[in-house]
């Protein structure tokens, strides 16, 4: 660098998980992308040595604001928000409703609030984007007491349902984008959405992540019987967590793990079985969207499944053939993002998500300089 020249002013954004912490570094200006890197946990030794790489990326580039995926942002958060001390004891309440997630999400908050104590940081919260949904398909049919204390369905993956709305116009057109669309971002966390004018109309996860489709180890939607049961035999609430967040879904039906390649590549019927249950799980909830959206015109995949498996989309879509369902196996097993055949009713699209752009397009909007309000006019003489 030129002597006496300026450093670039860069965007950091954090995405921390159950297994991994993403980032990504942009320029501040145009947001061009500077650096991305996925630290996984376990290989990095812990959270904390993990968060040190983040705080070297800080030391080592003139960060100027960093932005934060949270999960939770319950009924009181419905956009990105600029983070200080009365937001942060708001998100810590919400801990419980995303435990794998909301904790990590806010330790990031915290240990750069420590070390640089001046740095603004901006929160993006993957429940802001399902607000728009009607009153009526954010409830439960629980006791009016326990929706007014804010017992509803939030619905979550909002970073990448708002990023895949917009890019979908680009991919499609913009009739395409504004018809009746489901969303399915499959992962190790799973879920679908459905989409109208490119806002949220309804999702399959509600009050917390573990509900809707089957997962990696998440159950996914269940008989709530299954607990009052547990709870009966003797297991605790810790335990419950356990089985129904870390035990089950893929993992617990193959009993192998929760690793789709790995299961694809096996030939144990368990694996196949876990697979299958997979599709059929997705299958069934995208034909209950149907009913929010009165029919469909697109379905979408992405996600790290849904963006890299033909096999998993073939198979969930075959299922969904009733609704005029037709897939180009030779575009499915390419690279092209429109993946249906040319006289299936229902459009379907393969789009690659990319939740930490949409978060530095956050923190620069919520951090922009206000316009000066005009100046007022002198009094008529």
């Amino acid at each position: 660098m030129d002597a006496g020249k300026k450093p670039v002013e860069t965007v950091l954004v954090v995405n921390a998980g159950s297994s991994s912490i993403k980032y990504g570094l942009y320029r501040a200006d145009d947001l061009t992308l500077i650096e991305r890197k996925n630290i996984e946990v376990k290989k990095a030794g812990g959270y904390d040595a993990a968060f040190q790489q983040v705080l070297d990326v800080i030391a080592a580039n003139n960060v100027t604001s960093v932005g934060h995926r949270v999960v939770h942002g319950g009924k009181d958060y419905a956009a990105p928000q600029k983070i200080d001390a009365k937001v942060f004891a708001d998100l810590e309440k919400l801990a419980p409703l995303a435990p794998l997630h909301q904790p990590h999400n806010l330790k990031g908050i915290k240990l750069i609030t420590d070390k640089y104590p001046e740095l603004p940081q901006v929160a993006s919260f993957d429940t802001a984007f399902h607000r728009t949904q009607a009153k009526l398909n954010q409830m439960y049919a629980l006791p009016r007491k326990l929706t007014d204390e804010g017992i509803i369905r939030y619905g979550f993956h909002g970073l990448s349902y708002e990023y895949i709305a917009s890019k979908l116009p680009e991919v499609a057109d913009e009739k395409t984008a504004k018809s009746r669309v489901i969303v399915a971002h499959l992962g190790n966390g799973a879920s679908m959405m459905a989409m109208k004018d490119g806002k949220s109309v309804a999702t399959t996860m509600g009050f917390t992540p573990v509900d809707g489709l089957m997962m990696g180890t998440r159950a996914g939607a269940t008989d709530p019987g299954i607990l009052l049961y547990l709870l009966e035999q003797g297991e605790t609430v810790k335990g419950l967590s356990d089985i129904f967040q870390k035990q089950s879904g893929l993992k617990g039906v193959s009993g192998i793990t929760e690793d789709v390649r790995t299961l694809l590549a096996s030939d144990k019927p368990e694996a196949k079985e876990a697979i299958d249950l997979f599709c059929l799980y997705a299958a069934r909830q995208a034909a209950s969207l149907t009913v929010d959206l009165g029919g469909v015109d697109a379905i979408v995949f992405t996600g790290g499944i849904g963006e890299n498996s033909g096999i998993i989309r073939d198979k969930i879509l075959s299922q969904l053939a009733h609704l005029g369902v037709k897939t180009d196996t030779a575009a499915n097993d390419g690279s092209k993002p429109a993946i249906h055949a040319s006289d299936s009713t229902v459009k379907v699209y393969v789009i690659k998500t990319d939740e930490e752009l949409m978060m530095a397009q956050h923190v620069k909007k919520v951090l922009a300089p206000k316009p000066a309000a005009p100046a007022a006019k002198p009094p008529a003489p």
